[in-house]
């Protein structure tokens, strides 16, 4: 955890609302770090549905495991999530970390083990002692309180530098629910299913199974549309709580996703993923730019997100951006690259808006001391325009700085 904030930090943290049936605490388990919260247990009432989208990485975590096979029962009791410490590439000693954990934590909070979802961060091959939980989530269990989503967000950060929060409330029926959303991510992010890890909680009536297709949906344009540096995370997790509470004030229990009394629900639920999402590229490690890579004029949805995923992936791009230089020819380099249609002879860039390429070549207008004063900008547009069709897509990501290598070549010391 970074003693200094980045600069594309949000100005401003939301208030977060209480959740009926939620209740979080933290604690300094000494799981890696000293003199910091590392530990998080949230609190759910019974009937809580769950839903989760995990990494497609074939070298999952052993809590990723875990939640995979737990998520059929679809009702949850308590998450525990730890930093300091993936658990992951850890062998037999991970998963019976994983298990001990749970047994403590169903203990604790009074459920079945089957109840119990896990989540942890931080160094990859190194054992999790999970005997430290011992005592610790008992205390939890009994202190835990509705409300503290920024203390819970803290206590899951390893290199971010801001806890990242997001909240919406909308009508649900004639009840308010409310969604409150927390995240951390900053480095080996290029999320194939959702993030590094992000929990998400609400008050409405949902179902497992449309909470899960709710959920699935809702990453594809959001957290899949995010990429630090092009390294998909072990132990990425998203998991979704629905306590079901707001139906004592009038909200109607959801069985299906295609539910039409959904549309507001669903609407507020995507923006959480979406702020939680863009705060994730703006703490990329070392991150000094906030990047937007629009890509038009692609033969499907599909081909423009494979392109715009090059460009952002590009180191020589990342650094160009990080250098204040508008290098349409490494743009070009990323688009060539991506094994997707393209005519060399119709492709037109735009950085902040200023075209600098048109149709093959250098734009006849471009004035250089114009766009280098609009990369000095926090926050850089690129636009791709391939003139072959209607597909279009949009991806964030960030700079790459002399930081990124400074914070990674001593991430393990």
């Amino acid at each position: 955890m970074s003693s200094t904030v980045s600069p594309l930090a949000p100005k401003t943290v939301p208030d977060m609302p209480m959740i009926a049936g939620i209740r979080l605490a933290t604690a300094e388990a000494g799981i890696r770090y000293k003199n910091r919260t590392d530990v998080l247990l949230a609190v759910m009432d019974k009937g809580t549905a769950v839903a989760g989208v995990f990494t497609k990485s074939k070298c999952p975590s052993a809590p990723v495991e875990w939640c995979r096979a737990k998520l059929k029962g679809g009702k949850a009791r308590a998450l525990v999530v730890n930093s300091g410490n993936a658990n992951a590439f850890t062998g037999k000693t991970g998963r019976s970390s994983t298990a001990l954990t749970a047994k403590i934590a169903a203990k604790a909070v009074g459920c079945t083990e089957g109840e119990i979802f896990l989540a942890s961060t931080g160094v990859i091959g190194e054992p999790l002692d999970a005997t430290k939980f011992d005592g610790v989530l008992g205390r939890l269990a009994e202190t835990a309180e509705a409300g503290d989503y920024l203390a819970a967000a803290k206590a899951i950060m390893t290199t971010d530098t801001f806890p990242k929060v997001a909240t919406a409330t909308v009508k649900l029926g004639k009840a308010k629910v409310t969604i409150n959303g927390m995240a951390k991510g900053a480095g080996m992010i290029a999320p194939d299913m959702a993030t590094m890890l992000s929990f998400i909680f609400t008050d409405a009536p949902i179902a497992p199974a449309a909470l899960q297709a709710l959920l699935k949906s809702g990453v594809e344009d959001t957290f899949n549309a995010v990429t630090i540096d092009g390294d998909t995370s072990t132990s990425d997790t998203l998991l979704a709580f629905a306590t079901g509470a707001a139906a004592e004030h009038g909200a109607p229990k959801i069985s299906r996703a295609s539910d039409p009394r959904l549309k507001a629900f669903v609407n507020a639920f995507n923006e959480v993923l979406a702020n939680l999402s863009e705060q994730v590229a703006r703490d990329g490690e070392g991150a000094r730019k906030l990047v937007e890579i629009t890509v038009e004029g692609a033969k499907t949805k599909a081909s423009a997100r494979k392109i715009a995923m090059s460009i952002a992936n590009s180191p020589l791009v990342k650094t160009a951006i990080a250098g204040e230089d508008a290098n349409w020819g490494r743009v070009v380099m990323a688009v060539g690259k991506a094994g997707e249609p393209a005519d060399r002879d119709k492709l037109s860039i735009s950085f902040n808006g200023i075209r600098v390429a048109k149709n093959g070549a250098r734009d006849p207008s471009y004035d250089e001391a114009q766009v280098s004063e609009a990369m000095k900008a926090p926050e850089i547009s690129i636009k791709v325009s391939l003139g072959l069709g209607k597909g279009r897509d949009r991806v964030l990501t960030c700079d790459l700085t002399k930081e990124y290598v400074a914070i990674n070549g001593d991430y393990r010391s």
